[in-house]
């Protein structure tokens, strides 16, 4: 049978109307609290349980009578802007929060309570008569879920090192490292929303098995989709040296049109300028096997100091470069990139 749509006249979409019409009834609330709210009266909260939250002390054990943890630092996480051996480095002297299992079950508890708190009042809001939150509850609901996201942010920065460990570890060739990082990431958040802390086991040993599943899954899924696609995404061509073969080719290419232009004089250098381009980059076919000239060694020859020289040369390499420029508007041999790297192009196979 075909699922009936929801719409406005149906009986769930007549609920998500009143729903989203008590949320933008709160004034004093911001827009991100709204946004909290309203997912939270359509999607029931989901928690790991535990026999502690059904103590009527709950709270104040698990809130106000609490190992206070450490926030960490985290400065130091930025595996796909920064270089590898630097990460390394920042990772040994930044300042860490080692968590034992005592305080892991604190902040686990803390934030599966928080959880429980805010599934505890969706049921109460469910069970009214209209099904929508009065003001104190809708309060009490963005207040409890806003601390069960700042304990879950706490937890998973403790354990951003996990996800670097598990990626360096993987280092699949297939899958870009940034990529990488990005999944773990998510698994990482996955993981402490799953994690029971009441097992007894640290929650590196589940994060890690969590993080590396997740690797694996981006794995077969890529495999998959280079199967169904094999000529429209291959990543071996992005490791290729195929651009750099092209701009060689290009550059010797733009190379012999420079030649042409200095032994035929199309860009109108004088018998001194000429002189000087054929001695600095072994333009003159006599001077093909040896070393390009200094600019001092220039100004020996012709009589100035190397300072005239270099002055000289660039005054030369400006005609050229016009030149060029003329042969790309029309049509010819260089490209405009080419016109940028003339001193490159000049110094390439010309010498």
């Amino acid at each position: 049978m075909t699922p009936m749509p929801i719409t406005s006249r149906t009986p769930f979409g007549q609920l998500r109307r009143r729903r989203g019409d008590a949320v933008s009834r709160l004034r004093s609330f911001s827009d991100e609290d709204r946004a909290i709210l309203l997912e939270l009266l359509i999607k029931e909260q989901d928690l790991i349980e535990s026999p502690e939250f059904e103590k009527p002390d709950a709270e104040r054990r698990l809130y106000d009578e609490a190992e206070i943890i450490e926030e960490p630092d985290t400065s130091w996480y930025h595996p796909v802007m920064d270089d590898l051996n630097l990460t390394r480095d920042r990772e040994k002297s930044s300042k860490q929060v080692l968590l034992t299992a005592a305080q892991e079950r604190v902040l686990f508890l803390k934030y599966n309570y928080s959880r429980f708190v805010v599934r505890s009042l969706q049921r109460e809001v469910w069970a009214s008569a209209d099904k929508t939150p009065t003001d104190e509850q809708a309060r009490e609901l963005v207040r409890w879920k806003r601390r069960a996201n700042v304990i879950r942010e706490q937890i998973a920065n403790i354990n951003l090192a996990l996800v670097l460990a598990m990626a360096k570890r993987t280092r699949m060739s297939e899958v870009d490292f940034a990529d990488l990082v990005s999944e773990g990431n998510m698994a990482l958040l996955r993981a402490v929303d799953k994690f029971d802390c009441e097992r007894g086991f640290k929650f590196s040993t589940y994060g890690c098995r969590a993080i590396l599943k997740a690797f694996s899954r981006q794995g077969m899924k890529l495999s998959k989709y280079r199967q169904r696609f094999p000529t429209d995404f291959d990543p071996k061509l992005e490791r290729s040296d195929y651009l750099e073969t092209k701009r060689a080719e290009s550059v010797r290419d733009t190379a012999s049109e420079v030649r042409r232009i200095v032994d035929e004089n199309r860009a109108d250098l004088s018998e001194i300028e000429r002189t000087i381009i054929e001695h600095r980059f072994g333009f003159d076919d006599r001077l093909r096997n040896e070393k390009p000239m200094t600019l001092e060694q220039i100004g020996q020859i012709i009589g100035v100091t190397k300072e005239r020289v270099r002055q000289i040369q660039n005054k030369a390499l400006d005609k050229i470069r016009d030149e060029l420029e003329e042969s790309y508007i029309n049509g010819k041999h260089a490209q405009e990139h080419e016109v940028k790297l003339l001193p490159e192009i000049i110094g390439y196979g010309l010498n």
